[in-house]
């Protein structure tokens, strides 16, 4: 079954919110990534905490499942692609064989985030603070201060909770009005934050939609239809987001 996509028009530029996690932007064929947090297994394990070590092989077997569907002519990774500033030389030989296939014959293009302030050495691609997509304004740190921008930004793993009656839902999700849209985390080890904590909420002025990821669709919710978390419930955050 072929997945179907979310259509949004966002500062102007038509794009689509696929089920994988990915945006597409239909002008200049781009596809935008947010929170890769690739090696984050290697980094846990070097603090004394085991994590299967198979993180990183699957979020790239993952993006390049996206790329193959998109083959875009650009690549933005918004931020965290790496979970510390040893990610990039903690890869392995297969992985960074990877990387360089997913990366050919394209621009690839690092958003540099809280996690990997750093550009990863050795790998190909530009590291930039920021970039800037014709209206758009592309960032890992959402900026409320950004007043009138049309901001596309990561950094804080969006989650929304869907309750109907016995039924519940949990899943990663895109968040998004007039001014601001949050990308989900796509790495393999990342854990979300409900889009109603107010580290969310806070962030968009009125309502706003979010866009939850299905397994071959998105479904459109407004945020009047959301639950926050039960208060006994242990959220898991991802250190530093």
């Amino acid at each position: 079954m072929e997945a179907a996509s979310a259509s949004l028009e966002h500062g102007g530029e038509a794009m689509r919110l696929d089920p994988s996690g990915v945006l597409w932007l239909e002008a200049g064929a781009t596809l935008v990534v947010a929170d890769l947090h690739l090696e984050k297994g290697s980094a846990f394990a070097r603090r004394g905490t085991l994590l299967p070590p198979y993180d990183t092989a699957r979020t790239l077997r993952r993006l390049g499942w996206a790329i193959e569907r998109y083959r875009p002519r650009v690549v933005v990774s918004l931020g965290d692609a790496f979970h510390d500033r040893a990610g990039a030389a903690g890869l392995t030989a297969d992985d960074r064989r990877e990387l360089a296939a997913l990366a050919a014959g394209r621009t690839w293009l690092w958003i540099r985030g809280n996690h990997d302030p750093d550009p990863p050495r050795g790998l190909a691609g530009e590291s930039l603070p920021s970039l800037a997509l014709g209206r758009l304004q592309l960032r890992h740190l959402p900026d409320p201060a950004d007043d009138g921008a049309a901001v596309v930004a990561g950094h804080l793993h969006p989650k929304a909770r869907l309750v109907q009656g016995p039924r519940k839902a949990i899943r990663p999700c895109f968040a998004a009005d007039a001014q601001l849209l949050l990308l989900p985390a796509f790495g393999a080890y990342t854990g979300g934050l409900n889009v109603l904590d107010p580290a969310i909420r806070g962030l968009f002025r009125s309502g706003f939609t979010a866009f939850m990821l299905g397994r071959s669709r998105v479904y459109r919710v407004d945020h009047r239809h959301l639950h926050p978390d039960p208060p006994d419930w242990r959220r898991y955050r991802l250190e530093g987001g």
